[in-house]
């Protein structure tokens, strides 16, 4: 454990330094990392830091235009909310998985391979120029509005999900070809459930002064919004929290 939380600290403490996190966010960084270093080991080790590493250089891809988009709710380094919503739901799985069984090992993996296959999915989505459709009804939506899925960014969707398996097996965490692609089935479909929830139940504002409906308040414009559908406390950050405990469920049914 002591090892595990030496080397949770120098990552969290790098992605501080880099920005990648802000002080809170390396915070939680430095928690989740001890008890999936700690309980997860090199296979643990391995997922978390394929998902985080990963996740930090997609988004500094195209940063100026992902800069100008502004409908959504968080920008710059991350917060506690954002690490706890990836990467919680996998932490309560993996410190469960050495007394539980290692079903709850692929659960973690299942939901790092949500939170991989929909960070993948955002942060290439968002740089085409293709417009966005609702995964709900198929009606255009804003560039980087939750909900709104592109081709290239369903297929980066994928891709992340199955990144996060080969990872898996590469650790010694998926055994066989079926772990891999229990894993990889968890991370799409947890990804769709983001979509699903983002279209849905996520809470959606209106700017006035721009007429645009937005995830923030303030607008990027600088003006106050009002809330304008979805339930007021699901946020994206509880969306995200949400698709990884799918995919985690998902991956654990599979695997049981």
């Amino acid at each position: 454990m002591i090892a595990g939380a030496l080397l949770a600290a120098v990552v969290a403490g790098a992605a501080w330094r880099f920005r990648a996190l802000d002080a809170g966010g390396a915070i939680a960084a430095f928690v989740v990392g001890t008890c999936t270093f700690g309980a997860g080991g090199v296979g643990g080790a391995a997922i978390l830091l394929g998902f985080f590493i990963s996740s930090v250089v997609l988004t500094r891809v195209g940063r100026s235009k992902k800069r100008g988009l502004a409908d959504i709710g968080k920008g710059g380094p991350r917060d506690a909310m954002q690490v706890v919503a990836n990467g919680g739901v996998a932490t309560v799985c993996v410190v469960l998985a050495p007394m539980l069984g290692h079903a709850w090992m692929l659960a973690f993996a299942g939901a790092y391979a949500a939170a991989t296959a929909d960070t993948w999915g955002t942060e290439i989505g968002t740089l085409v120029s293709a417009l966005p459709r609702s995964l709900i009804g198929a009606r255009a939506v804003a560039t980087g509005l939750s909900g709104g899925r592109t081709l290239a960014g369903t297929a980066a969707e994928v891709a992340g999900a199955f990144f996060i398996a080969i990872v898996a097996a590469a650790g010694a965490v998926a055994s066989d070809a079926r772990s891999v692609a229990v894993i990889a089935a968890a991370g799409v479909v947890g990804a769709l459930a983001d979509s699903a929830l983002g279209a849905t139940v996520q809470e959606r504002r209106w700017c006035a002064a721009c007429g645009r409906v937005c995830e923030n308040n303030p607008h990027g414009c600088g003006a106050a919004t009002v809330h304008r559908g979805g339930v007021s406390w699901i946020t994206n950050d509880v969306v995200n929290l949400l698709a990884t405990l799918v995919g985690a469920a998902v991956a654990f049914a599979l695997a049981r």
